[in-house]
């Protein structure tokens, strides 16, 4: 018995057909979607479901940011513990401050007079308590954030690292 390769080919390209299909439209159900109800997409179910309402983000309190945002801060301003203790406690005074300050919903003009106050007596107390590198090295850090200080900080160490291999070799 010989067969011809049209038969073939025709063979050929009907199974690769019947398997695109098969993909198309799921398994089984009488090539229809999922399942044997017949719809295309994906199956859905009579019983309707329950919305579950959408949990409010909990307010977190001063202390909680401070002690997230601590470890960050500390590590791009390289503090030892005292100096880490002494911002962390300013950090939650002020936070708190400005918390209340959120909750009382004054006008704009009032809000970023009052905004401006705790501003001041935070620096203040910063200045008091920090060394004066450390501190111009924290407002720099408020100003660009973690991120880009961390980045500006490796970028120093790459730049030494060659200066110093130039030297070495040179």
């Amino acid at each position: 018995m010989k067969i011809s390769k049209t038969y073939l080919v025709a063979l050929f390209a009907l199974l690769l057909t019947g398997v695109e299909l098969q993909a198309q439209y799921g398994y089984g159900g009488n090539g229809y979607g999922y399942g044997s109800r017949g719809s295309y997409g994906r199956g859905r179910t009579a019983i309707p479901q329950a919305q579950e309402p959408e949990k409010e983000p909990e307010n977190l309190t001063a202390d909680e940011i401070v002690d997230y945002e601590m470890p960050a801060i500390a590590g791009a301003l390289e503090l030892n513990e005292f100096e880490t203790a002494v911002l962390s406690s300013v950090l939650k005074k002020y936070v708190q401050e400005r918390i209340e300050m959120q909750i009382l919903k004054l006008t704009p003009d009032k809000m970023r007079e009052k905004m401006e106050e705790i501003t001041l007596r935070q620096d203040e107390e910063l200045k008091a308590g920090l060394p004066i590198e450390k501190y111009e090295a924290f407002v720099e850090l408020q100003k660009n954030g973690v991120a880009k200080t961390n980045k500006e900080k490796k970028k120093k160490k790459k730049k030494e690292k060659k200066k110093n291999k130039k030297t070495d070799k040179g």
